[in-house]
């Protein structure tokens, strides 16, 4: 969501008392878009963050430390030169508009002390950082230049005179209702009420409309002409109730989330928003603990989506690359199994070559193969003798022969890439964290699948004899400690789930007893799950059993599906053969359980996963 004109207020009033008379020590430019002031106060060091990104615009206190660039841009250097040492004097947002002025004392370069202003105007991809002098409204610098080429109202470059965003009309904080009333009429009737506080209130998202129309007991569809005089009286009392930062001081900041506990924030709130009950609410102690905590997992899952969509592909292509080979193989054991039947021909060629005339081109003779007796047309070549059209058949033959001998296993091998690719896209899609990601990054290396410095396929056991200690200390690959998905069934029982191929591997042939019970949904790729059993205890209660089978479905291929097939067996069934990809392994005693997970179970599983410290 965004932050509005009012969510910005409140966040001025919780910040301006902390900000007021900090210091500035250091002044970066991270990224493009985004500038971290480094502040001494009071409570000790702050990091302010100021951010024009379309989606992202806002400014908070963060903890969040990033790398900076080698060399500091141009608009970092500007701040650099005017800010650092300098003292904030106050924070200013003028009648709920999205531009906050940060009012900064420092000392210019013939000593004089001066005040500058550091608008950062919160306005979409229009968004801006702009260091002006007040005295003269002089602008010195924008972190986004721009001329009337690109702007036909003002020009952000430095010497030109600072203008601010052009007014959109809506009007400021109204505490008469009458006054309210008779803005509000002066919209067509026909329009929804969410639409008319939008356009005509400053300060208000689309977010907080609909909030104002929920809280006072109407739909978020209601047309004005709809609505009694009641109607618009509560609509006024919810209005003046959240868009008065001024007076309302007490706010409950929130979080918002779906239901799966692994899942980023969806929204947050200065108070309690009635439109958001069906999601898992948590409550924050500050407004600036909320924002910060939105826009991080925000930043986090771009940078989440972006490495699977890399790692996605680089899967797809592979599984691209496998599945036209196996096209081929499919046509040349076609082609092969064709090919089968010149050993018959041969025969009857042999059987019958008394009855082949010379220079024939072809010669229809009995098939003593058939118990019928039926007639086979056999072509001939007229320019080589019976015997060599014999001969030739069976080199046909042995050629087709051969050509399945040597396709048949290129085939299976195909296959198995095929299977350990679709696993591998189990795991891309199920994983929650860049460290899970990470670890398929490293496994991808390992296979052969990317390039990388840490593990090669011909390089992970160097030649006996060869001392290279650069070399060696390549291939050595890095030491991770595991952590599997831990849940508790609702009889009190551990249950195990394996995040990726490698943590399948660690726990069916390292972790688990060979009595324990071990879980796979039946030929679809997925994770491992493993269910600790006690000494002398060959299963665990019907009720574990089910939710680890639940389990395994949804860290599946098969997720949302009915009635899967789920296989179980003990530990000491499972054997990888030699040269396995990661995470396979083969049995042959099991059960198998037939489920269709209850949405219920799941998300009271999901709800009990156990955090990693």
């Amino acid at each position: 969501m965004a932050l509005d004109g009012v969510t910005l207020a409140y966040l001025v009033y919780e910040l301006a008392p902390l900000l007021n008379g900090a210091r500035i020590d250091k002044i970066f430019q991270p990224e493009r878009e985004e500038i971290h002031i480094l502040l001494r106060m009071q409570q000790g060091s702050k990091r302010l963050l100021l951010s024009t990104g379309a989606t992202s615009s806002r400014f908070h206190l963060t903890q969040e430390s990033k790398k900076n660039p080698s060399t500091p841009p141009m608009f970092c250097m500007i701040l650099r030169k005017h800010l650092e040492g300098g003292k904030i004097l106050g924070l200013q947002q003028k009648e709920l508009e999205r531009v906050v002025t940060f009012e900064i004392q420092n000392y210019n370069d013939r000593g004089d002390l001066v005040t500058l202003h550091l608008h950062l105007e919160i306005m979409g991809k229009h968004s801006n950082l702009i260091l002006v002098d007040p005295t003269t409204r002089t602008i010195l610098d924008g972190l986004k230049r721009y001329s009337h080429a690109t702007s036909r109202y003002r020009e952000v470059l430095p010497g030109r005179t600072y203008l601010s965003p052009p007014s959109q009309g809506k009007q400021p904080p109204l505490e008469d209702e009458e006054q309210w009333r008779h803005s509000l009429y002066e919209e067509d009737l026909d329009r929804p009420i969410t639409s008319i506080l939008l356009t005509r209130f400053a300060g208000i998202s689309p977010e907080l409309a609909r909030e104002i129309v929920v809280q006072a007991g109407l739909n978020t569809e209601s047309l004005l002409h709809q609505c009694g005089d009641i109607d618009v009286s509560r609509l006024f009392q919810v209005y003046r109730r959240l868009c008065n930062p001024e007076e309302v001081r007490d706010i409950q900041p929130c979080l918002y989330y779906h239901q799966p506990p692994q899942s980023p924030p969806v929204a947050f709130s200065f108070i309690p928003f009635q439109q958001y009950q069906e999601l898992r609410m948590k409550p924050t102690s500050t407004l600036n603990d909320a924002i910060t905590g939105f826009y991080q997992a925000k930043s986090s899952n771009n940078t989440l989506e972006s490495k699977r969509g890399s790692l996605r592909k680089v899967v797809q292509e592979q599984r691209t690359h496998f599945i036209k080979k196996l096209k081929l193989y499919d046509e040349a054991m076609a082609s092969a199994n064709s090919g089968l039947t010149y050993q018959r021909w041969g025969e009857l060629l042999t059987a019958n070559l008394y009855r082949i005339p010379l220079e024939a081109a072809e010669v229809t003779v009995e098939d003593y193969y058939d118990p019928s007796l039926s007639s086979v047309l056999i072509p001939l070549n007229p320019h080589i003798s019976a015997i060599d059209n014999a001969q030739r058949y069976y080199k046909l033959y042995n050629k087709a022969k051969a050509t399945l001998l040597k396709t048949k296993p290129l085939k299976e091998a195909a296959l198995e890439e095929v299977a350990y690719l679709d696993s591998l896209r189990v795991s891309l899609d199920q994983a929650f964290t860049l460290s899970e990601l990470d670890a398929i990054h490293l496994e991808l290396v390992t296979q052969g699948y990317l390039a990388g410095k840490h593990l090669k396929k011909d390089s992970i056991k160097p030649k006996k004899g060869r001392s290279n200690t650069k070399s060696a200390a390549k291939v050595k690959a890095p030491k991770e400690t595991v952590h599997p998905r831990v849940y508790r069934s609702s009889q009190g029982r551990t249950i195990f789930v394996g995040k990726n191929n490698a943590q399948n591997d660690w726990l069916s042939l390292r972790k688990g007893k060979p009595n324990d019970l071990w879980l796979h949904v039946k030929q679809i790729p997925g994770s491992h799950v493993l269910v600790p059993l006690e000494a002398g205890e060959e299963f665990p209660d019907d009720t574990t059993l089910e939710e680890a089978a639940a389990l395994a479905i949804y860290y599946s291929q098969s997720r949302g599906s009915s009635q899967v097939a789920v296989d179980y067996t003990h530990i000491k069934q499972l054997k990888k053969p030699n040269s396995a990809k990661p995470g396979m392994v083969i049995y042959e005693q099991n059960w198998t359980l037939y489920l269709s997970p209850k949405p219920e179970v799941l998300e009271r599983l999901l709800a009990s996963e156990e955090v990693e410290d």
